[in-house]
């Protein structure tokens, strides 16, 4: 995986790929999402506490996230979780 990337969100979008955004709701079930900012606080990307089987993740309003972490390197684009856990 690539070095995280710091995408900032923008009318809840972010562009993962050049010129290509997409919505948060895409974010969330992605592989390559680390963690979202809401409020100046990063908070594990539901899609990685999933991959990670790791139960503590808070619960994610995409309606405040500022920004989020993504480890693609500007290549792949979105990368749904249901392909890892299927």
């Amino acid at each position: 995986m690539g070095k995280a990337r710091e995408l900032p969100v923008e009318k809840g979008r972010v562009a993962c790929q050049e010129g290509v955004a997409v919505t948060l709701d895409r974010c969330r079930f992605c592989a390559h999402s680390k963690a979202f900012r809401v409020k100046g606080e990063w908070i594990t990307s539901p899609a990685r506490a999933y991959c990670l089987r790791s139960t503590v993740v808070k619960e994610v309003d995409l309606g405040k996230v500022e920004a989020v972490l993504c480890d693609d390197d500007g290549s792949d684009g979105f990368r749904s979780i249901m392909s890892i856990i299927s």
